[in-house]
């Protein structure tokens, strides 16, 4: 099987956790991931402090082929990829080719939307952003939604960014490869249920 490439835009005030997931759950099924700035220099800060180095520049890779590019949100992360017209561009242009696009917590909205790329797809995004959703094809109780029509997929946020991570795998290389990422990375989906959690269990007495 072919090395399947994702281009992950960044910018400074992206969401620290949803970077870092996602390229991370990526290249753990072997995806080559592309951490792209689409500001002026490859050092940048993310919304909660983490400083990090892109791989590149916006700029050096357009004329590349990407398999999907993935939008982490934060702001005033998304804000910056909302305004970017090289970013734009290239979105525009992995949409034209019925190729993947993913978007994750504001970014759904504030760029998806906000350029009209999220037409006739169903969608959802960070709860601060619910009530800009359409009435149609906005799902705001999905933690992922997956649009394999229009080949887009969207989540919430920190909290559902490894959930959206492995979908992507998922989408891109099967389910089998998105097993063999997860099983090892001891992921309990209702760690804050009530009903799983023993009354009494953090009590340093018992």
């Amino acid at each position: 099987m072919m090395t399947k490439h994702v281009l992950v835009p960044i910018a400074d005030g992206s969401e620290d956790m949803e970077v870092v997931i996602i390229s991370d759950i990526l290249r753990r099924a072997g995806i080559e991931v592309t951490l792209a700035s689409v500001g002026k220099q490859r050092q940048l800060t993310f919304a909660h402090g983490l400083k990090v180095t892109a791989d590149a520049m916006l700029s050096d890779v357009t004329t590349q082929e990407f398999d999907m590019i993935v939008l982490p949100g934060g702001l005033p992360g998304a804000e910056h990829l909302r305004d970017s017209e090289e970013l734009t561009a290239i979105l525009k242009a992995q949409r034209e080719a019925q190729k993947w696009v993913a978007a994750i917590c504001a970014s759904p909205v504030l760029v998806l939307m906000h350029h009209g790329l999220d037409k006739d797809a169903y969608i959802t995004c960070h709860s601060s952003c619910h009530e800009q959703l359409d009435e149609e094809y906005g799902m705001p109780n999905e933690a992922v939604v997956v649009d394999e029509h229009e080949m887009l997929i969207t989540s919430q946020g920190p909290g559902t960014a490894m959930r959206f991570a492995l979908t992507l795998i998922e989408e891109l290389l099967g389910f089998d490869a998105a097993d063999d990422v997860e099983a090892p990375l001891c992921i309990f989906e209702d760690v804050y249920d009530e009903e799983e959690i023993t009354e009494g269990s953090c009590d340093p007495s018992n």
